[in-house]
Formats: C-alpha cells, structure tokens, sequence
C-alpha cells in the first residue's frame, strides 16, 4: 500500500482509540476497503468491515479474511439479519466496525454519494455509539467501476479523511419506524457528500436516488 498510494490522510483524530464505533464510508472502487482498511489501521484499530458472503467461500482469500474477523453479508431472507446482530455484536464488543450504507460502488455518473440502505441507521441507534464519516477519493484511478479498467501505478494519489461523529441524537430512543430510518441515513450520507465534496472542491449534487432514475426513465 506504501508503494501503490500517495497517501493523502486526515482527521484520524476521530476516530476514537478505544471503544466501539462506526466507521460510515462512501464507496467509489472496489479498491476502497484496502485503502480505507490501511487508514484504520494506522489509526491505531483493527479494520473490521462488513463483506459479500461469498467473498469468504473464496479459496485462501476466504479463510484469511475470516480469520481477521470481518462480518459477513448475506442478501435477503432470515440470513440477512445475522449480518446486522454480528455487527451489533462487534461494536458492543468495543470494534470498529467499517460500514458502506449505500451497499455496492455509487451509481451516480461523477462518483457521489448515493441515497443508502437503512441498516447504519439501525446498527447507529441499536448500539448508540459514534457514527464517524470517511470520505474517500483516488481509489477509482486504481480499479474504475464503471470500465473495469485496472490501473496499478505505483504513488496514485488516495485521501481519506474522517469527520466528527454525525450528531443522531435528534433520534435518539426513538422508535425504528420507516421515515426515522430513512432519515438518519440521508443524515449521514448528507455527510458524507459535503466532506467529498470539500476534498473535491466542487458543489455537490442533491443525494443520488437510483430507483427514482430508473422511475424517470422509466
């Protein structure tokens, strides 16, 4: 990782040395995990990051990602909500647990955050522990989404920069209904979009929605 990224990193300071917490990340590459995986790391955690299921079955990889106890994901049906009572159960259990609530690489044509999935906002307000937003951009000039194309140039520049915790505390203790899980989400994918945002210089779109494009096109 040395040889491959130029790292440009900030805000470590947030995440705490001790204790429980949530790591919330956009996702750009399927090269984000290593680099926001070495970011935790040398913030004195050990990365703990929710993944596919079958990327355990994987022969080598699978075991070893396992044994460095990462949390699998299953998709639909009564498996699905094991991955949301271990994750529960890691943070409970004082782990930094690293979360992408929109739950695949962004599909927003210029990499923003998308609208997320509800399950940060239902491990955030079971556990109550800090919701920290990671921002990252570079990744995509390694490994690009949308070409597959696969770039490995030694010092490609990648920032990663952690904010101050997402202030929940308006939903604190309330019922887990629909619209406060829907709300907590966008709370923190609003986040996460203006601190891309900054580190991009640029003025970010309203939260991409790509159920209500398809809809448009439709």
């Amino acid at each position: 990782m040395l040889l491959m990224n130029r790292r440009e990193w900030s805000g470590m300071r947030h995440i705490p040395l001790t204790g429980g917490a949530i790591l919330a990340c956009n996702h750009i590459s399927q090269a984000d995990p290593l680099s926001v995986a070495h970011y935790v790391y040398n913030s004195g955690r050990n990365p703990h990051f929710l993944a596919k299921d079958g990327v355990f079955k994987l022969p080598v990889f699978g075991p070893w990602i396992k044994a460095t106890g990462q949390i699998p994901v299953y998709r639909g049906g009564a498996d699905a909500v094991k991955s949301l009572y271990a994750a529960i159960e890691a943070v409970r259990d004082g782990q930094v647990v690293t979360f992408y609530p929109e739950g695949t690489t962004t599909r927003e044509p210029d990499l923003w955050p998308m609208r997320g999935r509800t399950g940060i906002a239902r491990l955030a307000l079971e556990t109550g522990v800090p919701v920290i937003p990671v921002t990252v951009w570079g990744p995509h000039h390694i490994y690009n989404p949308v070409t597959r194309r696969v770039r490995l140039r030694p010092r490609t520049a990648v920032n990663v920069t952690a904010g101050e915790p997402v202030d929940l505390s308006r939903w604190q203790g309330m019922e887990p209904s629909a619209a406060v899980l829907n709300e907590v989400t966008d709370a923190v994918m609003t986040r996460l979009r203006d601190q891309l945002a900054r580190i991009r210089g640029e003025v970010p779109p309203p939260l991409y929605d790509p159920k209500a494009t398809v809809r448009e096109d439709s």
